[in-house]
């Protein structure tokens, strides 16, 4: 593990730590933000999930927060595979049936982090324990794990956890101990942490 925390400080002493607090703030700054902003960033989470994050934030711009409340299924289905998304057909149907669920600002955000992703877990079809966790760190939380294939990969190579066979809620909270752990030794927060990671791994500080 000193090898991981060796870079992660490295980093602190860099621009990169620059660079993440900004985008730490811009996601604080969601607290101000409106419904439809918020609904925006749960539908980019929900395509997010067992695809790429990049070609994700390219269908929010072009789909904007009213077009995940307004457009047709067929309409979203085919802008989503237009930008040769995967599963474009169940991440549609996936975002019509969230719309339900639109005012999700005044549902969760005065929730305990957890508890707010237990209630997305159980009630936005298409959101797991990782899609979860990046929309609570997206809309200004800052203490739970992303526990995508970067950040697990890490982990393993590091020698810091066993490649899990798969990963349910509670092989995930496990694992999610352990990262919090890594990041109270650094002294810092779980979303800075993982927003460090993720530079290690990609060269990007990224949503």
């Amino acid at each position: 593990m000193k090898e991981l925390l060796d870079k992660v400080r490295q980093l602190e002493q860099s621009e990169i730590n620059d660079l993440t607090e900004r985008r730490l703030a811009e996601f604080a700054s969601f607290k101000k933000k409106s419904e439809d902003e918020w609904f925006s960033e749960l539908c980019f989470c929900i395509l997010t999930a067992n695809a790429k994050q990049k070609t994700s934030a390219e269908i929010q711009s072009q789909i904007n927060a009213e077009g995940f409340k307004t457009l047709s299924q067929e309409t979203l289905t085919n802008l989503i595979k237009l930008n040769k998304h995967r599963f474009h057909n169940i991440k549609a149907k996936y975002i019509v049936l969230a719309r339900q669920f639109a005012n999700i600002k005044s549902i969760i955000q005065n929730m305990p982090e957890n508890q707010a992703r237990d209630w997305l877990v159980q009630n936005i079809q298409g959101i797991g324990m990782k899609e979860a966790s990046h929309f609570i760190r997206n809309t200004g939380g800052q203490n739970l794990a992303i526990l995508d294939r970067h950040i697990l990969n890490i982990l393993v190579d590091q020698k810091i956890i066993l490649k899990p066979k798969n990963l349910n809620i509670q092989k995930y909270k496990e694992i999610e101990q352990v990262f919090v752990n890594i990041a109270s030794t650094l002294r810092m927060t779980p979303a800075k942490l993982d927003l460090m990671l993720w530079y290690l791994q990609t060269g990007e500080i990224a949503k």
